[in-house]
């Protein structure tokens, strides 16, 4: 198995995510918060960061909370961005659904450096989130960060441990700086990081069980992991639960952006360690290792198989029959895709892809006419990837789907929050660019 998982072409890692499972006004469906509240500070400033085992650091702009806040599903918050680098920022949401204050682009601008950001957005669900400044950085100075965000659920699922894996890439320019994505980086190779080192070692107990949060925060790189040894449990997927699965052959495949929330049970002896390695269609990069305790177990047997985790309040029936139809082709440029702008050039002002009313489904289809793969990113809403026949769907929720070159996927979703909202949409290459159009809701 090891061996078929390495020969993994980029274009079959690409195309397994394609097809498989993987402002001042209260929002619809949101009570407001009788608890105080809450403040959070993300600041952007100049840093450091290792690449390589054994290298030097390299200077590269992070993005940090200034403080710990532990965020729980129903909570109000305040947030405060500081941007401490050269250049502008702005912030951008992955798993925030229906919240308008933070759409940038249509509520919010780039902060320039030296300046800061304040708005309020409610937790509607409970989620691994990601926020990063790359909407508008391509092609600048430095590549920019990303930072994620744990909202817990208000009744969190029994474990020993909850840790978030946070996957970075970073390609090296002549000067041996970090290059920006959206820029031509030749034959350099990939670097990747987990949690900002070149390697980790996530310690686990035997008998225990651990949640694991999988973030892909790659600039435009899809990935698989392979977990060696262990059942891998997937409970959710971009921020929405899913009914709990075992992921084939323990591999895991993440689209730029996509998180992928996971239990293991420890149930290799104390001292024991397993390999997670990284396939990006290239040579299988081992980037960190699930190290036993060699302390006792923390308990007799593992526990018993877990239920879901609570819902976020999504529907649980689309109506197809009588949804707003839209197609939106993706991928090279024609008559019929001048619409899409790139970010530095986006006017929300210019008409949106399509407008529905609220309450309303929405099936998008998704034609990738392109001679490689694109990722579709939906703020606002999360979608259902619809089977082939139009007659179902899969059994989770997603905000990012990577679609191959000359497929298509019909997504649907439900449009419950008015506003205006973006969507994205690049391809899987470093220095492809990123490209926007918007949808409103009624």
């Amino acid at each position: 198995m090891t061996n078929a998982l390495a020969s993994l072409s980029r274009r079959s890692v690409l195309a397994a995510l394609g097809g498989t499972a993987f402002a001042g006004l209260p929002l619809p469906g949101f009570a407001q918060s009788t608890t105080p509240r809450k403040t959070l500070t993300l600041r952007a400033a100049a840093g450091t960061t290792v690449l390589k085992a054994g290298g030097a650091p390299v200077a590269r702009p992070m993005l940090a909370l200034a403080e710990t806040v532990v965020l729980r599903r129903g909570d109000e918050v305040a947030v405060r961005f500081e941007n401490g680098l050269t250049q502008p920022a702005l912030l951008s949401w992955r798993g925030l659904d229906g919240v308008a204050a933070a759409e940038p682009l249509v509520a919010r601008r780039p902060v320039p450096p030296g300046g800061n950001d304040s708005f309020v957005i409610p937790l509607r669900a409970a989620g691994t989130l990601l926020v990063d400044l790359r909407l508008t950085a391509d092609g600048g100075p430095a590549p920019m960060p990303a930072l994620p965000l744990v909202v817990q659920e208000a009744t969190p699922p029994q474990v020993d441990g909850d840790e978030v894996v946070l996957i970075e890439d970073a390609r090296l320019g002549s000067d041996g700086k970090p290059l920006a994505s959206g820029l031509d980086a030749g034959d350099m190779p990939w670097l990747y990081t987990v949690n900002g080192q070149p390697t980790a070692d996530i310690t686990l107990r035997a008998n225990g069980r651990f949640r694991l949060r999988f973030i892909n925060a790659c600039q435009r790189n899809v990935i698989a992991l392979r977990i060696d040894d262990h059942d891998v449990r997937v409970i959710a997927l971009d921020s929405q639960p899913a009914e709990p699965f075992l992921a084939r052959n323990g591999t895991l495949v993440l689209a730029p952006g996509t998180r992928v929330d996971v239990l293991l049970d420890a149930t290799r002896p104390p001292g024991a360690t397993s390999a997670i390695t990284l396939l990006d269609g290239g040579k299988p990069t081992p980037i960190a290792r699930l190290v036993t305790s060699s302390e006792p177990p923390l308990r007799p047997a593992p526990l018993p198989l877990p239920a879901p985790l609570p819902d976020n309040g999504l529907p649980a029936q689309l109506p197809l029959s009588s949804a707003l139809r839209v197609d939106l082709p993706l991928g090279a440029l024609t008559s019929a895709q001048l619409d899409w702008f790139a970010p530095d050039t986006f006017v929300a002002a210019k008409g949106p892809a399509f407008q529905a009313k609220r309450g309303r489904t929405v099936v998008l289809t998704l034609n990738n006419r392109a001679t490689m793969p694109m990722i579709f990113h939906l703020h606002g809403h999360h979608f259902r990837l619809l089977d082939r026949l139009d007659d179902g769907w899969k059994p989770f929720w997603l905000d990012t789907l990577a679609i191959d070159a000359g497929q298509t996927q019909r997504i649907a979703f439900a449009a419950e929050y008015p506003g205006l909202w973006l969507i994205e949409a690049f391809a899987a290459k470093w220095s492809a660019p990123r490209l926007l159009r918007s949808y409103a809701v009624s």
